[in-house]
């Protein structure tokens, strides 16, 4: 298993993980198959990109991308302390090994190599109890719950928002 920072030449292989993870679990994601599936893949390659911010990184397993998850930065001065864990996905072909904690750690090294970043925040579907425990047991706290945060045809979701200080106090 390999997890590295994607660069633009690997834009086809993240919109093909990407397109089969909106399929696989719509819940997860506020984009959908239908919004991103026409993307052309320069637009696609912009986001891991100079200017896209942290950074998108992707698992390798057999020469196949199997796994990513994404770290922008709040673009306002008053809230550049804070990054946004986006996009975290692992195919089901992969999943079982250890990978979802591998790219949070991964994830959350590089936020806390990014100069002035403080605090980590994700949004998770409610539901999705296996993500959650994930996330707490890598010290996220839940600081909010939204209701109706997300509809998929008729079905309703909920959303809890939770955060990471990287620099607690008294550290």
């Amino acid at each position: 298993m390999t997890i590295r920072r994607l660069r633009p030449d690997d834009a086809a292989d993240f919109q093909a993980l990407r397109l089969a993870a909106l399929l696989d679990t719509p819940e997860a994601f506020a984009s959908s198959h239908e919004e991103e599936q026409g993307l052309p893949l320069d637009e696609v390659a912009r986001r891991f990109g100079r200017d896209a911010g942290p950074g998108v990184l992707g698992a390798w397993h057999e020469g196949a991308l199997v796994g990513v998850v994404g770290l922008r930065r709040q673009p306002l001065r008053k809230l550049s302390h804070k990054a946004e864990i986006w996009g975290m996905y692992v195919a089901p072909a992969a999943r079982g090994l250890g990978l979802a904690r591998q790219l949070m750690e991964a994830v959350l090294a590089l936020a806390r190599e990014t100069a002035g970043i403080a605090k980590v925040t994700l949004s998770v579907d409610a539901a999705n109890v296996a993500a959650i425990a994930l996330y707490e047991s890598l010290g996220f706290v839940v600081f909010g719950r939204e209701s109706d945060a997300m509809r998929i045809g008729t079905d309703v979701r909920n959303d809890l928002q939770m955060s990471l200080s990287l620099h607690p106090a008294g550290a």
